[in-house]
């Protein structure tokens, strides 16, 4: 996109507020709904000095991906949805930002063990997510990966956070056009939302176990064979897999 180097100078507020605001624009135009997220995520990383973005919007039990600037993203995204951990799950809960600016620290490693782990052995070694939302209600988060151990410039960080508004905005228009092309597409990831849920019913009547205890057993299971949750919760409600049976 070439708005202006990443790691450059910060000039005048005002000025890079509109050059954003034009970088955005420019990269929604003409994009159906689908493609939406998606695009934010790739504008994120011309825009700041990080690798890789996803976003996810708030789910009864776990965040609902939207979308990602590539498979990698996507890949830590689905992780700590698998997980139920990670700086995803702590903006969501508080509404407060996560600046990871070294995931092999003490502190991060502590944090967030797993995730830390697994975000160290695909490259990643810093992790800034952002609330969507407002100030009384986060709807979801944008997580910013970096590769390199680091924090954001005041200015970078002003940045972000305009990022994250202007995706706020797009993400909440989309329910008024619902259709790319002939299948609803927020509609499907609802659908996955729910088989979740149902898979996590299947495995509380096996068991005899409440809900959270369930979902809790159908991550464990996702992560110990490197699935998504939504891999295995679709494997219950084909009886591909069963949790009352070694």
């Amino acid at each position: 996109m070439g708005v202006w180097p990443r790691d450059g100078p910060e000039g005048d507020p005002g000025r890079e507020d509109e050059r954003v605001i034009g970088a955005i624009a420019a990269e929604l135009r003409d994009a159906g709904p689908a493609a939406v997220p998606g695009r934010l995520c790739a504008v994120a990383v011309e825009l700041l000095p990080v690798d890789g973005a996803s976003v996810s919007l708030r789910g009864e039990s776990m965040p609902v991906q939207l979308g990602a600037s590539g498979p990698r993203a996507a890949r830590l995204a689905q992780l700590q949805a698998t997980l139920g951990d990670g700086p995803c799950h702590h903006v969501m809960e508080t509404g407060a930002p996560v600046l990871a600016r070294d995931l092999a620290a003490a502190d991060c490693a502590g944090r967030w063990p797993v995730f830390a782990q697994q975000a160290l052995g695909v490259g990643v070694r810093a992790v800034y997510a952002l609330p969507l939302g407002s100030a009384a209600v986060c709807v979801g988060t944008l997580d910013l990966y970096r590769d390199t151990p680091g924090g954001l410039t005041d200015g970078r960080l002003r940045m972000a956070r305009l990022v994250a508004g202007v995706m706020t905005v797009a993400l909440m228009d989309l329910p008024r056009d619902l259709l790319d092309g002939d299948e609803p597409w927020l509609s499907g990831l609802a659908a996955d939302h729910d088989r979740v849920h149902q898979a996590v019913g299947m495995i509380m009547a096996q068991l005899g176990i409440g809900a959270a205890e369930a979902l809790a057993r159908l991550r464990a299971d996702a992560f110990a064979h490197d699935r998504t949750a939504l891999e295995v919760a679709l494997d219950v409600m084909a009886h591909r897999r069963r949790f009352d049976t070694p």
